[in-house]
């Protein structure tokens, strides 16, 4: 089999298309209809037809022009974010190995034609629909099409189906569908139409939006009521009590909340970390725990025979600078598969080739296997040649060897011994024995077989050079750090010790299987190594973990690692060496497998989530005065009847939305923040301290601003003098509030050499507009405002310099690490 010519591709592509599944088309209207039913702009909407019917000519039109610009900004946010999501899809695409012009290949998902060679082996995500033509051992889960989570055995001519997994075996196939053609698109199983579980940080952000909402409601009819009462005017009443409504949305936290976190899986990707959901980064930056898979993961996973312990000789060869011919050798690569991908079995396949010995490979078939199985697991292989004669190989587990072998007791102490020894020198172990059957029927399970036992395999996959300082990074960042494998306690303990992991106490995967669930999670909290790990038992610590409170992140490339990845609360697949499963398991991919950037996937993640609590602890503190101020000309005569208008607020939102999603967005990570974990998954969106601090921020601001009203109206002034120096304090007090909610741990003295580059184009501008609304005759007749002197605005600068930077003080003299 040869597969398909660079010409065959061409004309299949160009008659049947890309392998593309069906998607929802990316239009502007999908962007354009949340927008223009949210809220806030149909409260504008209604501010502007009433406007209409008034009369009022120029509010109308600048409420009209205020619609094009919310809409515009909340367009240009959801086209950014859908921009940084498609970076991470166009990333994600899967990968599938094809036999073309007579060589394999590895090409994205989607270039696959009509009629390709597929190469589908363990851990792979069936690429399109096909007819397997070559097959040995393979089982299909077929859970995505059928619902049913048992494996199928597959056999020759059998139909494999788009998006089923390859769980045990290897086959060649024959693509027969792809795309839209394929079983998966044509029952329907779009995602489109399912809904997504919302994260905890979204359910917080939702209760907090629904409280709000409710008081605005509330308030709307209040204030609508009492100004038609006083006024007369059902219209007027409908204008303050849109304002007030208008006042009370935070609109701005769902915003920031979606900026936030596709932007931080854009600059994720940016670092070679693809988030496969933008919700992934919310919990990132709370991560306590990182359970690293030891193979492929803290070890390059680049297994090579080092030695060979023959049992019958009790002598070990060395298979560092040499292959010399071993019957344990031999045994070994008879208990392989005949085109091995495993590492492990390359390395032995190596040596075998290059021992000298007459390869009767060629002559033999493999036409049965035992798949891994039992604990620890061992694997069987059967072989014959047209002659008939069979050569039955098993390897494994050394004790899982030993106990299907007829062995005395002093040769099985003997074997344990010699196992431990090289154990503790951190190789991998495998026992190694040599089958007899001669019964034509196949025997029903791999114990049935009498075995001999033949010696040790001993391989060696040391760490990488840079994991102890990745591990030392990690646990200086405040992390604990696990390690778990299926290997020998020994060498688990010995590969823990080579990269600064503390080596005891282990857990091994026996102590698991005897523990309840509640003992569990008391035996997992002071233990850094579990050994001798079936698939089973990592989920099982996994979620141990997280009922002893801990934050976990686990990462893995294996199938076996697939469901410890999905329950983990941040799953880390790596992207070369990973398989498709354990990819589509995990929410993160290190796509050039580098550990090290998983710890800055971490704390990038502590940043983003850090800078999020700014802006939402920022909108909080700058919606008080608002609303405020909207509410209490009822209660205070002096103020003017109406003192805020939906004109002045809706400039009040424009400013706001970029400050809290823009700036605040681009703040840099401070060393101290990376260092600490965040919390995103408590039930709160701020702590009790934090929220009074915030709504302490807020009040303040709007004692400022009735302090500079009241000062004009002793001095004589009308109402728009009034409105005037309110308007100009709480402008000037959002651009101080911005500066100080850069950070709760030191001044703005600290903070204002913080590089963002952002900052001062966003107050600028807010500035800038300020004095034009001020200076401008139309625009300020417009805001019902006066052109002050430059020197009457000292007060209103001085007002809000107070009412924002009394919390400087406060972080001065407060204790270090602590806060506000």
């Amino acid at each position: 089999m040869t597969g398909l010519t660079e010409a065959d591709v061409l004309r299949q592509r160009e008659i049947h298309g890309a392998n593309v599944s069906l998607q929802g088309k990316s239009t502007l209207w999908k962007v354009v209809i949340p927008v223009v039913t949210e809220p806030m702009f149909l409260l504008l909407v209604a501010a502007c037809l009433l406007y209409a019917l008034l009369g009022e000519t120029p509010e109308a039109i600048t409420m009209g022009i205020a619609l094009i610009f919310v809409a515009g900004i909340s367009i240009f946010q959801d086209l950014r974010s859908q921009r940084a999501v498609k970076a991470l899809g166009r990333m994600t695409v899967g990968k599938a190995r094809v036999l073309r012009e007579g060589q394999p290949r590895e090409i994205p998902m989607m270039d696959i034609v009509l009629g390709d060679l597929i190469l589908c082996e363990e851990g792979m995500t069936i690429p399109a629909d096909a007819e397997i033509l070559t097959t040995n051992d393979l089982s299909i889960n077929e859970a995505l099409i059928t619902g049913e989570s048992a494996a199928v055995q597959k056999q020759a001519g059998a139909p494999l189906l788009q998006g089923t997994l390859a769980v045990s075996g290897y086959c060649t196939a024959r693509v027969t569908a792809i795309g839209l053609n394929t079983t998966l698109a044509g029952i329907g199983l779009s995602l489109e139409g399912v809904s997504k579980q919302r994260t905890p940080l979204q359910q917080q952000v939702d209760r907090f939006v629904r409280f709000m909402v409710i008081a605005g409601s509330i308030a709307f009819l209040f204030v609508t009521g009492y100004y038609t009462w006083a006024s007369g005017s059902w219209i007027n009443g409908l204008l303050n009590g849109l304002t007030m409504a208008m006042s009370v949305l935070p609109e701005e936290i769902p915003v920031a909340l979606t900026t936030f976190m596709a932007m931080g899986a854009y600059r994720l990707l940016r670092h070679g970390i693809i988030a496969r959901q933008p919700q992934t980064v919310e919990s990132l930056g709370a991560a306590t725990v990182i359970c690293f898979d030891k193979t492929g993961t803290l070890t390059g996973n680049r297994m090579q025979v080092v030695h060979v312990w023959d049992a019958r000789t009790g002598q070990a060869l060395d298979y560092g600078h040499s292959s010399p011919a071993s019957e344990v050798l031999d045994t070994a690569m008879w208990a392989s598969e005949q085109a091995p991908f495993d590492p492990m079995e390359q390395s032995i396949h190596e040596h075998y080739s290059k021992s000298g010995v007459t390869d009767e490979r060629p002559a033999f078939r493999m036409f049965h296997e035992f798949p891994l199985s039992g604990q620890p697991p061992v694997m069987t292989h059967l072989w014959s040649n047209d002659q008939g004669d069979r050569r039955i190989a098993c390897k494994g587990g050394v004790e899982g060897v030993l106990r299907l072998c007829a062995v005395d007791e002093g040769t099985r102490e003997q074997a344990l011994r010699e196992a431990e020894l090289f154990a503790s020198q951190g190789y991998r172990v495998l026992g190694v024995a040599r089958g007899h059957w001669d019964q034509p029927s196949l025997p029903a399970r791999q114990e049935d077989i009498a075995f001999t036992w033949m010696g040790l395999t001993i391989l060696s996959d040391p760490p990488e050079a840079h994991i102890p300082g990745v591990i030392a990074d990690v646990q200086q960042a405040g992390l604990k750090v696990c390690m778990i494998t299926g290997d020998y306690p020994a060498t688990a303990s010995a590969i823990a010790r080579q990269v600064g992991i503390p080596p005891l106490p282990i857990l091994t995967g026996d102590d698991i299987n005897r523990s309840s669930d509640a003992d569990l999670v008391d035996a997992v909290k002071g233990v850094h190594v579990f050994a001798r790990v079936r698939p089973d038992s990592k989920l099982r610590i996994i979620r141990a973990l997280q009922s002893a409170g801990e934050i976990v992140a686990m990462t893995g490339d294996g199938v076996n690692d697939a469901p410890a990845l999905k329950a983990a609360h941040i799953g880390i697949a790596m992207g070369r060496r990973g398989t498709e499963v354990a990819k589509g398991a995990a929410g993160l991919i290190l796509a050039d497998d580098d550990l090290s950037k998983m710890l800055e996937a971490i704390q990038i993640g502590r940043g983003i989530h850090a800078n999020l609590r700014k802006a939402i602890r920022y909108i909080i503190s700058i919606h008080i005065p608002i609303i405020l101020l909207v509410t209490l000309p009822i209660f205070l005569g002096w103020l003017p009847y109406a003192l805020f208008a939906p004109v002045h607020v809706i400039f009040l939102e424009l400013i706001m939305g970029p400050t809290c999603s823009i700036i605040y967005e681009n703040e840099p990570i401070r060393q101290a923040t990376r260092m600490r974990p965040s919390d995103s998954t408590r039930k709160n969106l701020l702590t009790g301290p934090e929220l009074g601090v915030t709504l302490l921020q807020g009040f303040v601001i709007t004692l400022a601003c009735l302090l500079a009203g009241y000062l004009e109206f002793r001095h004589g002034e009308d109402d728009p003098g009034i409105r005037t120096a309110v308007f100009s304090t709480l402008i000037l007090s959002n651009v101080f509030l911005t500066l100080a909610n850069r950070s709760f741990h030191v001044t703005i003295l600290d903070t204002i050499r913080w590089p963002n580059t952002l900052l001062p184009w966003i107050i600028g501008s807010s500035l800038a507009l300020w004095v034009a609304i001020l200076y401008i005759p139309s625009i300020s007749q417009l805001f019902r405002l006066h052109s002050p002197e430059p020197g009457a605005l000292l007060c209103p600068l001085l007002l809000a310099l107070a009412g924002t930077l009394w919390i400087e003080l406060w972080k001065a003299v407060r204790r270090p690490g602590h806060p506000l």
